[in-house]
């Protein structure tokens, strides 16, 4: 995985518990800014840590407009997107960072 990328993501807090959809240019830093509760806000909050499901693009803007409309989905729509390719909620950390 190239560390500059963007990206847009859902972390869960566990399976169909809390959703935060978020959107990056270097995912591995900022999952583990999320799970180190370094930045104050909804995932330290809520306990939102697990990435549940990501999505590389090719631009920022690209990145930037699928997270907005991701988050004006239906929860629904969002659990099922990532029953998609994670139907078991793996933590996917580990999967980025190496």
């Amino acid at each position: 995985m190239r560390y500059r990328q963007p990206c847009v993501y859902i972390l869960a807090s566990h399976r169909n518990g809390t959703l935060y959809t978020g959107v990056t240019s270097n995912l591995p830093a900022r999952i583990w800014q999320h799970r180190s509760d370094v930045v104050e806000g909804f995932s330290q909050r809520y306990k939102v840590h697990k990435l549940v499901w990501y999505e590389m693009h090719e631009s920022m803007e690209s990145a930037i407009r699928r997270e907005k409309a991701i988050k004006k989905w239906m929860r629904t729509w969002k659990l099922e997107l990532i029953e998609r390719t994670n139907p078991y909620w793996h933590d996917l950390y580990a999967e980025i960072c190496f």
